[in-house]
């Protein structure tokens, strides 16, 4: 059989020192595990800090994606907003330019607020009761007249 070499039993520390004994081998810590396992302690927090810094860009980044969709919405609103004012405001002009044209504020004074000119007179027919309904039955029986000065002359001249 062959036997296995033995260690030699030399003490790497002194014998007053502090000594840390692994219950498990029996075996003092070395120097150099001590140091492996702060690197191994510091590697882990360096990871651990850049992760939740990385998941912190992460959130901000969306935060700002869904911040950019909703302005974009906003915006989208906002110009339909002003193609309807648009189309309003340019209605408006048309309507303020065709009521700035004389004949027609000429024709509306003439029409719903019954202005005449001042070479011109005014008429106004207001019958009874008895000449209303005589009236009606004569024109409803005599055909329609061609023109408008034709039906004048026959209210002034006729009857």
């Amino acid at each position: 059989m062959q036997s296995r070499p033995r260690r030699p039993n030399i003490p790497s520390r002194s014998e007053g020192s502090n000594v840390n004994v692994t219950s498990a081998v029996g075996m003092e810590e070395t120097v150099g595990h001590q140091r492996a396992k702060r690197n191994s302690l510091f590697a882990q927090t360096v990871i651990w800090i850049s992760g939740l810094i990385c998941s912190a860009f992460l959130l901000g980044t969306f935060a700002q994606a869904c911040s950019n969709s909703q302005l974009v919405q906003q915006v989208q609103t906002a110009q339909q907003s002003l193609q309807q004012v648009s189309a309003k405001h340019t209605q408006l002009k048309r309507a303020v330019d065709y009521y700035n044209d004389p004949s027609v504020i000429e024709s509306e004074a003439r029409q719903q607020l019954e202005y005449v000119r001042p070479s011109e007179q005014a008429v106004v027919i207001v019958s009874t009761d008895d000449g209303g309904q005589q009236q009606t039955s004569t024109q409803k029986s005599r055909p329609q007249q061609q023109g408008y000065w034709q039906n004048w002359w026959h209210i002034f001249f006729e009857d």
